[in-house]
């Protein structure tokens, strides 16, 4: 049986400096962080709490479900001019 991929899309907000969730195919999911590692963190943390909340039926045993991190963060670089 091929397990559920969790993908969450995290950009970067250049006025209010922090990375947010952007997209994601986890029900409720929503956070914003100063790092992307505090974002990891709190995604880590977050999407296990979601999955059961959401899925009472799923088991409580300890499994692994993939899951794909997406980074996007726009900037800019002189090249000349």
């Amino acid at each position: 049986m091929r397990k559920h991929t969790f993908t969450i899309h995290c950009e970067w907000d250049e006025e209010a400096s922090v990375w947010y969730v952007a997209d994601s195919n986890v029900p409720g999911l929503a956070a914003e962080a100063a790092t992307a590692e505090q974002m990891k963190e709190i995604l880590l943390a977050r999407i296990p709490e979601l999955v059961h909340a959401n899925s009472p039926a799923m088991p409580n045993d300890h499994c692994e479900v993939p899951l794909e991190l997406l980074w996007k963060q726009m900037g800019r670089v002189r090249i000349g001019c």
